[in-house]
């Protein structure tokens, strides 16, 4: 049974009324959604914007009818619930996006993959911090654009569909983002 009629089924059965149901969802996705969460608004504040995203998909389930896969629904509430978070705290967002093995997402894997030496340690360092600084730096729609597709692994369908604009709109959004990424990162990629 693939996951989309699995989830498919526990919805329907969530919407009946359900609990246990809902509850396979969202430890089915928990984990996710506070990864996700937590790169827009800080590893302090994740598991209270998950927590508040499962509840408002619970009180929204209802109106799920399954135009789009359950996950790329909730993301967008998880999304969203993490713009409210931070329009109420008034704060930026994390920039705690990235981790080391991340960036081998970004296509650098044979720059970083080298002997361990004490110079690939403090690169491989460098490149973390200049990639977490660029995208903390990236407006909102370019990191959240490049965080669904290189760290969640969404298709630029369902990235579309989260950020509710067009996929034309995705791409550039993941490219114009890649390109500021690849300005910091190549200087210090050539000069090793």
């Amino acid at each position: 049974m693939s996951e989309e009629i699995l989830d498919e089924q526990l919805v329907v059965r969530a919407q009946q009324g359900d609990k246990r149901a809902f509850d396979l969802l969202v430890r089915k996705y928990q984990f996710r959604i506070v990864q996700l969460v937590e790169r827009l608004v800080g590893e302090a504040d994740a598991l209270d914007v998950a927590q508040e995203t499962f509840i408002k998909a619970y009180r929204a389930l209802n109106g799920f009818r399954g135009q789009s896969q359950f996950y790329t629904w909730l993301y967008r509430i998880g999304i969203n619930t993490a713009k409210n978070h931070l329009v109420a705290r008034n704060r930026r967002p994390a920039s705690q996006d990235i981790d080391v093995s991340d960036a081998e997402l970004f296509g650098h894997t044979d720059h970083m993959s080298d002997a361990e030496t004490p110079e690939r340690v403090a690169l491989s360092d460098e490149i973390k911090h200049k990639i977490m600084e660029t995208i903390a730096k990236l407006p909102a729609d370019l990191r959240q654009a490049i965080t669904l597709r290189e760290l969640e692994g969404l298709s630029y369908e369902e990235i579309a569909e989260v950020m509710d604009c067009p996929i034309g709109t995705v791409r550039s959004r993941i490219f114009r983002a890649r390109e500021a990424i690849d300005a910091v990162i190549n200087p210090l990629l050539q000069s090793t």
